[in-house]
Formats: C-alpha cells, sequence, structure tokens
C-alpha cells in the first residue's frame, strides 16, 4: 500500500498549493505576466498589482511582460507606465500578436535591449483620439485634455525610440502600422524573437 503523504511536511504544503494555483499563477511564479485585450481599469490594475507584487518578491529579478492588446485608456495606459518606471528591477517586453495605439507605448517602454516582437506580430502608433460629447464648455475641456495627453504619448515615445518629438507628432496623425522588422528599425523593439530566450540561451552555450 502507498503511504500517505505527510501533511506537514514543507514539500507537501509547497506541492498542494501549486496545485491549486492557476495557469496564469504558476507563470506569474515564474515572473511572466500579460497584457492581453483592451488596457481598462480591470486590466492596468490587475497588471500593475502584480507587477508590485512581483518586485515586493524579488526587487532584482526581471519580469517578462507579454502583450497582446488593441491599447484602450489613455489614463490606464499611463497608469501602466509609470509603474513599470517605477520598478527597480529590469522588464523584458515581448508583442505576441499586436500592440497598437497605447500597448504599443507599453512594449516601447520596456528596458532597453529587452524588447522584443514575435515574427508575425503588429505593432500600430497613432495620437490619442475620443467620441467629445456635452456642453460647449466640456466639449473645450475635452479636446484640450486629449491634446495634452497627445503631447506626453508623443514625448515618452520619442524619449524611448530616440526619434524627434516632432517626427512622432508628424507619424502619429494618422495609425500606422509595423511589421516586427519596421518597429525594431523605428527603435519600439530591439530584436525580433521566434524561439524562446531560455532555448537561445541554451543554443548560444552549445556552439
Amino acid at each position: 500500500m502507498r503511504p500517505m503523504p505527510d501533511i506537514r511536511s514543507e514539500g507537501y504544503r509547497e506541492y498542494a498549493l501549486r496545485r491549486e494555483m492557476t495557469l496564469e499563477e504558476r507563470l506569474a511564479e515564474e515572473r511572466i505576466v500579460f497584457l492581453w485585450g483592451e488596457i481598462n481599469p480591470a486590466t492596468a490594475g490587475s497588471l500593475i498589482m502584480r507587477l508590485l507584487e512581483l518586485q515586493a518578491k524579488s526587487p532584482d529579478r526581471e519580469i517578462n511582460l507579454y502583450i497582446n492588446s488593441p491599447g484602450g485608456s489613455v489614463d490606464d495606459t499611463l497608469a501602466i507606465y509609470d509603474t513599470m518606471q517605477f520598478l527597480h528591477c529590469d522588464v523584458g517586453t515581448f508583442c505576441v500578436g499586436q500592440a497598437a495605439s497605447g500597448a504599443a507605448m507599453i512594449l516601447a517602454a520596456g528596458t532597453k535591449g529587452k524588447r522584443y516582437a514575435l515574427p508575425h506580430s503588429k505593432i500600430m502608433i497613432h495620437q490619442p483620439w475620443g467620441g467629445i460629447t456635452g456642453q460647449a464648455a466640456d466639449i473645450v475641456i475635452q479636446a484640450e485634455e486629449i491634446l495634452k495627453a497627445k503631447k506626453v504619448l508623443n514625448e515618452l515615445m520619442a524619449q524611448h525610440t530616440g526619434r524627434p518629438v516632432a517626427q512622432i507628432e508628424q507619424e502619429t496623425e494618422r495609425d500606422r502600422y509595423m511589421s516586427p522588422t519596421e518597429a525594431k528599425d523605428y527603435g519600439i523593439v530591439d530584436e525580433i524573437v521566434d524561439t524562446s530566450l531560455e532555448a537561445r540561451s541554451k543554443k548560444k552555450n552549445k556552439k
């Protein structure tokens, strides 16, 4: 008869805990987190909490952020951005599928040298937009806020890509789609990857 596991042992408690973890939680244990879908208060809040949790656990270990998002709220995009800059640890960013609008900003905001795109992903940058309704005075206020957001985002994109603000302003007047190669040339990503970084490291060590 197979002996019953000792539930008092640390090994068993760790095993039981891991069995109860979701796939997302298990990946977070490996410091892999996701920005999946529209950027809104829920997705931004969840990601920010996860980033801060991992920072608290190991301030010096890198976090890898996988992005597949059409963008979304400017305020929530900037909340994620500010949190990434606040962290002590490096944040590697990976575009999987698409990184459009604010998501392209998050992709570019990864640690320099650790911003990646997968071969068939796409990146899109443009100016912020929003439907403006209400009384005339309110419309003026909202329009001013959009212009402020546009200025901030253009300056940040210029900072992370090394391109002049004037060029960013001109090229985001309309949707600009980029292939991974174009995004690399633009300065949004540093490398195009087709295998995991761990697998690539093992290949290099074998040579």
